[in-house]
């Protein structure tokens, strides 16, 4: 079993050109290309965000990369606010040297490290991993396995 921390990353992005590309997506409703310059992008699109016309926002868009937990990835998916790829615990199984034949579980942010509860939490973990890797060796499938898997278990989400 291994616990580490939630991680968020965003891909490399060209911020200016994201801006431009926004640009030239609102100015398509004026007719007012013949208006971009080189910083024309700057009051633009500042103009729009004040006046409330913010579905020009829709026409770029960034990808992060994030590994949480369950619950957390459960939270974003439900809204459809974007599009996601998630590692599937469907048909992953954690009992291979894959997975270095460990579940990973993030560290709650919301226990105190120190208290019983925290340790009550990290049991519950070992006990779970433990019950798994023993289906895995009676041959259950990944989908049979991830029944017993709690909201704390690490997936990774990618996510645009």
């Amino acid at each position: 079993m291994k616990i580490i921390e939630p991680i968020v990353e965003i891909e490399n992005v060209d911020y200016k050109q994201i801006m431009r590309n926004l640009e030239r997506a609102c100015r398509t409703c004026y007719r007012s290309e013949n208006k971009i310059t080189e910083e024309s992008y700057k009051t633009l699109l500042k103009n729009c965000i004040t006046r409330g016309h913010e579905s020009i926002l829709e026409h770029e868009k960034i990808t992060i990369r994030m590994i949480c937990d369950v619950g957390v990835y459960k939270d974003l998916t439900r809204h459809r606010i974007a599009s996601f790829s998630i590692e599937s615990t469907r048909y992953c199984n954690y009992g291979k040297d894959k997975f270095s034949n460990q579940i990973k579980f993030i560290k709650p942010v919301n226990i105190d490290e120190t208290s019983e509860i925290y340790n009550e939490w990290k049991t519950s973990c070992e006990e779970i991993e433990k019950h798994y890797m023993k289906m895995s060796e009676l041959g259950a499938t990944p989908d049979q396995m991830r029944m017993i898997l709690p909201h704390s278990t690490a997936a990774q989400v990618t996510m645009t």
